[in-house]
């Protein structure tokens, strides 16, 4: 049987309103939670990501690397003494 999904969804209507629904019953400390989970879901990724471009790059490199992709080139420099333009992202 076949459902019709709006374009660019994935997400069976009625799976959706039970997860909003879940969403709005949380408190704010779970949804908090759920949010820091979420960040570091997404710092595991681009971990993984780095690792699988710079297998032999060092821990602290791929940390290095991660950050950079947050942080502008000068604080980079300044605070882990890591150029981005030299070093890459």
């Amino acid at each position: 049987m076949a459902i019709d999904l709006e374009p660019g969804t994935d997400t069976h209507p009625a799976v959706e309103r039970m997860m909003l629904d879940h969403w709005r019953r949380a408190t704010p400390d779970q949804k908090l939670a759920r949010m820091f989970a979420m960040g570091h879901t997404v710092n595991e990724l681009a971990r993984a990501d780095l690792r699988a471009r710079y297998p032999q790059a060092t821990p602290r490199e791929i940390e290095l690397r991660l950050r950079s992709r947050s942080l502008d080139r000068d604080t980079m420099i300044r605070g882990f003494g890591w150029d981005p333009d030299v070093h890459g992202r």
